[in-house]
């Protein structure tokens, strides 16, 4: 056999060893990245039966979108290198594994938003106003993503797109600017849907507006107001606002005084925050802080007491808050211990008969 053909031979200006060498770069680099694949699949798998999180189920899934394609063209590159071929097929092989990474990009960014958005519309038996809102944002994601690829894509492929590029961005500037609160809506929507601000159900105030969350929309979140009317709130200024979220109150501080008339006796004083503390810690879910003799009213002797409701419910305070008082007023009475009420003296004294006085005024008249 003449091995000088081995050597000797060109095709494309490569030899027949070179031109094995790169198929064998290829199938080595292709097995490769398809073990690796499987490795790094099986951990990140275990880990994601560990964990909570979004991240190694993204990640996981993202592995697997790996297809044959991108492998083989990472396998072309590679064998590619051991090659000296001519500039324009070194062009065209350039082009045509760019265009299949950009197409296996736009797979991963496909399928990280898919799952990214399936494991928030899981999450806390999401209502159907937020998944409607999800699958609104993961549409316009996905629009983002695949125009971006695809202005990449024709850049590859060497059409001119600077015009195009120039339409886009002028287009976008005029709807940015007519949608403007609009978009602004849609974006805040997003940040409550994520950020869990309040969610449907809670008991929120918002500036001297209070109620209870209904829906969560794409532009609008709409509240129950105590008294019965809708409030409707523009997402992107709710989400400016100071928002009080009652609902995530672990426990109530409730503050109170009292106030007893000026006559009482000293040593019925002493005894009040005493009485006060009994009364209390007698009721339940409640924890005592404190009952002290405040201040000098202008017309009572003013107490203060503290405790906290370890139950935030309203209708639960005011319960025990009832109780409180009814066990105060009849505490107060066995003792003859008086509650004070606005009040006025007027003292009347004699004026006494001297110059200048109204009698000297009478007899100089």
């Amino acid at each position: 056999m003449d091995w000088t053909v081995l050597t000797e031979a060109t095709v494309l200006g490569n030899s027949p060893l070179r031109w094995l060498l790169a198929v064998v770069l290829v199938v080595v680099t292709m097995a490769a990245l398809r073990a690796l694949r499987g490795l790094a699949r099986r951990r990140l798998r275990a880990m994601a039966d560990r964990t909570k999180n979004v991240f190694d189920d993204v990640l996981s899934d993202l592995l697997a979108g790996v297809r044959a394609p991108l492998m083989l063209a990472i396998g072309l590159w590679v064998g590619s290198r051991a090659l000296d071929l001519p500039a324009d097929l070194s062009g065209t092989l350039n082009t045509a594994i760019t265009l299949v990474l950009i197409l296996q990009a736009a797979l991963w960014g496909n399928r990280a938003l898919q799952v990214t958005m399936e494991h928030y519309r899981r999450a806390d038996g999401m209502d159907g106003s937020r998944k409607t809102t999800l699958s609104a944002l993961t549409f316009l994601g996905r629009l983002a993503l695949f125009s971006l690829l695809l202005i990449l894509a024709l850049d590859n492929l060497g059409i001119d797109i600077t015009a195009l590029l120039a339409g886009i961005g002028i287009g976008a500037v005029a709807i940015g600017l007519a949608l403007q609160n609009i978009l602004g809506d849609l974006f805040a929507s997003l940040s409550i849907v994520l950020d869990k601000p309040f969610e449907i159900g809670d008991f929120i105030i918002v500036d001297d507006l209070l109620g209870t969350v209904e829906n969560v929309g794409l532009r609008t979140t709409r509240v129950r107001a105590l008294s019965g009317e809708q409030l409707v709130f523009s997402n992107n200024d709710l989400i400016q606002s100071r928002i009080r979220n009652y609902k995530r109150m672990a426990e109530r501080r409730v503050v109170f005084g009292l106030g007893v008339v000026y006559g009482t006796a000293p040593e019925r004083l002493r005894e009040i925050p005493e009485v006060v503390r009994e009364i209390v810690e007698a009721r339940s879910p409640v924890r005592f802080d404190r009952a002290h003799f405040k201040s000098f009213g202008a017309f009572s002797l003013d107490f203060e007491v503290v405790y906290w409701m370890l139950d935030p419910d309203y209708t639960t305070y005011m319960d025990v808050q009832q109780e409180i008082n009814l066990a105060l007023v009849d505490a107060f009475a066995e003792r003859d211990i008086e509650f004070a009420f606005p009040t006025q003296s007027i003292i009347l004294e004699p004026v006494s008969v001297r110059a200048g006085g109204p009698e000297g005024y009478a007899a100089g008249a």
